[in-house]
């Protein structure tokens, strides 16, 4: 399927649930369609390695037959049912019973059955407790099916999502699906979402083309970029996960096989849980990716608690588009928590250093840090100063780069991408201004850049190039003068205006002596005829 074909398929898909959701809002509608275009992808991911694995005694369904293959091999076969299950838990890591499948349940929402609400209501809990080797516990609890948004009674709820169902399985039978291509539609929903959701989109979502910057930056050598991307990364870290977007983008820039594991972090239950599913619908096994629920900056993740500097997780790469100035209130005992007491603690008034320093003490030594964040961290004073300097000081902020304004959903400010490394070679910090007109392209509601804007970014970095008006390697002594004073303010070291044209003022005045001289002597020529003719002279 082309990428034109995907978007079509995603744009089909946002059509239905605009049509559909009546008086639900957007965020309560969300939940249901890609709670359902999962259980889809799940079906048909499990229906096909269910063919493989059975063969020619997997059942061939005559043209009127409804039922699913899966169930009509169950009912002869119960006997080998749990040895089944046994080997596909072994090679697509879970299981769904046939009464659960995707084509099941349409074929109950076609029938305008009774037990639709009931099935679906003990599938999901069975895909939540028993399908896969880990449990995903809570995966569905965002989607409420007894909510009276759907109906005020039980035949009424029932119907509504007997309509529902009937209508996204027509839409999605209009395209060849297959699971590449429903977790681009789930991705594109995802994006559509985000628009229709305002401000309260910054907190699951980052733009494609944001997210490609920090992905091709992350993927190339953490200590030499110049010679190319890895070829491996054994962890990464995305500690702001949202619906896990970021996450994947480095993934597919890695490959399928490029990354060992990928952890992620989310406070909101919601974005948590469509980041579990993402991470799913994309291919990644259960055993690959590991998402917990839980706060950040009071580091809720037991993992992340390990005292035994031995035993610590450390990433390869992190990434992350935490919330712009975040307000937070941290306990007095966080001035000695090891992820802040080398640097000190962020202000109450914003959390952005708290995630920076919370996601830098967990990057390995040859590692590397790309976190988006509002520019005020550049040049703000207070705490946030004492912070910027500490780093400064040690050598571990290595790039700055500005982006455009008004790129996010959440908000219209630019934005800057702060690169960070442990053990960085280059005694300087490369600025890059890519914030002018030029590098980027304007929209009704939001800018985008290009892939060629986004190259520009990623190559000046890769190579640290220095460019007029877009980049510049400042050295820490110029950053630290009496006159800079560790402000990391871009326009101070990279200015995107033109400069102005000298003028030659003498040169200026003979032009215009010239000038009237030609202005007098045509005038004293124009008089000469007017004299012949007779008529007025004009004025010298």
């Amino acid at each position: 399927m082309t990428d034109q074909e995907q978007k079509k398929l995603g744009q089909t898909l946002w059509n239905i649930a605009d049509q559909l959701r009546g008086a639900m809002n957007a965020d309560d509608f969300r939940d249901y369609m890609l709670a359902f275009l999962f259980l889809r992808y799940l079906s048909d991911n499990y229906e096909a390695a269910a063919a493989k694995e059975l063969g020619p005694d997997y059942p061939a369904l005559g043209e009127d037959d409804k039922s699913a293959p899966l169930m009509i091999w169950y009912a002869a076969n119960s006997d080998d049912a749990e040895e089944f299950e046994r080997q596909m838990r072994r090679k697509v890591h879970y299981v769904i019973r046939p009464e659960h499948l995707w084509t099941s349940i349409v074929e109950l929402a076609r029938l305008q059955d009774g037990e639709l609400l009931d099935t679906l209501q003990k599938g999901m809990k069975f895909i939540e407790e028993e399908s896969f080797q880990s449990t995903f516990k809570g995966l569905f609890s965002e989607i409420n099916l007894s909510s009276e948004k759907l109906g005020k009674t039980l035949p009424d709820r029932n119907a509504a999502l007997c309509k529902i169902i009937t209508e996204i399985a027509k839409g999605l039978k209009e395209f060849s699906t297959n699971s590449d291509t429903l977790g681009d539609a789930y991705e594109y929903l995802i994006g559509q979402f985000a628009a229709g959701s305002g401000k309260k989109a910054g907190e699951f979502y980052t733009p494609q083309f944001v997210s490609d910057i920090l992905s091709e930056i992350v993927r190339l050598d953490g200590q030499e970029p110049a010679t190319g991307p890895r070829s491996h990364i054994d962890s990464l870290l995305d500690f702001a996960c949202g619906s896990g977007s970021l996450l994947l983008n480095v993934r597919n820039k890695m490959g399928p096989h490029g990354i060992g594991k990928i952890y992620g972090q989310e406070k909101n239950i919601t974005t948590y849980n469509l980041a579990r599913m993402n991470m799913l619908l994309h291919g990644v096994k259960d055993s690959e990716f590991e998402i917990f629920h839980g706060d950040t900056l009071t580091n809720e993740w037991p993992m992340l608690r390990e005292t035994n500097p031995a035993k610590m997780p450390r990433f390869d790469a992190v990434v992350a588009n935490p919330p712009f100035s975040y307000r937070w209130a941290p306990s007095d005992s966080m001035a000695d928590d090891v992820r802040f007491k080398n640097h000190g603690l962020a202000p109450k008034s914003a959390a952005d250093f708290a995630f920076l320093l919370h996601g830098f003490h967990f990057l390995k030594e040859e590692g590397v840090m790309a976190i988006i964040l509002p520019h005020g961290v550049l040049f703000r004073g207070g705490a946030e100063a004492k912070i910027r300097e500490k780093l400064l000081t040690d050598g571990h902020i290595d790039t700055v780069i500005g982006l455009p304004a008004n790129l996010f959903y959440s908000t219209g400010i630019p934005v800057c991408i702060l690169i960070l490394k442990k053990c960085k070679k280059p005694d300087d910090v490369l600025f890059i201004n890519a914030s002018g007109p030029d590098n980027f392209d304007r929209g009704k509601r939001q800018n985008r850049m290009s892939p060629k804007q986004i190259a520009k970014i990623v190559e000046t970095y890769q190579y640290r190039t220095e460019q007029p008006r877009y980049s510049r390697r400042v050295p820490i002594s110029e950053i630290a003068n009496e006159k800079n004073g560790y402000n990391l303010n871009i326009s101070r070291y990279v200015s995107t205006a033109e400069a102005e044209t000298e003028i030659d003022l003498a040169d200026v005045n003979r032009s215009l002596v010239e000038i009237e001289k030609r202005a007098k002597a045509a005038s004293l020529r124009h008089n000469e005829f007017l004299k012949k003719l007779g008529l007025p002279l004009l004025p010298i």
